[in-house]
């Protein structure tokens, strides 16, 4: 990306839209700290930024899809998980010691 300061930018407005126009955005900054302060973009690459994308679409142009079509993950389990690595969960009712880390929850709640 080619940096301009706002001077620069104004005597060579037309070499920097000419860079715009070619794909390169064009950094333009002012003042004597150089802080940034706008881009020159082509309005090509404005609208492809700015264009709505559905998710599905998006999705199937993530890296993830592009391993998984490329056999890097099992389609029906892209990320298996260790049988070791699970774990007993239970979602009934308990009741006990509170201290052992079981609960009892009031009558009607599961």
């Amino acid at each position: 990306m080619r940096v301009w300061t706002l001077e620069k930018a104004k005597n060579g407005f037309s070499e920097l839209v000419r860079g715009a126009l070619a794909h390169e955005p064009q950094l333009v900054t002012r003042g004597r700290s150089g802080a940034d302060a706008v881009v020159v973009i082509a309005r090509d690459d404005y609208e492809r930024l700015v264009a709505p994308v559905d998710l599905y679409s998006a999705m199937q142009r993530s890296p993830l899809a592009a391993a998984i079509a490329e056999g890097a993950f099992d389609r029906d389990d892209p990320f298996p998980r260790p049988r070791e690595m699970s774990r007993e969960l239970s979602l009934g009712t308990t009741h006990g010691d509170e201290a052992d880390g079981s609960m009892e929850f009031p009558d009607g709640v599961p």
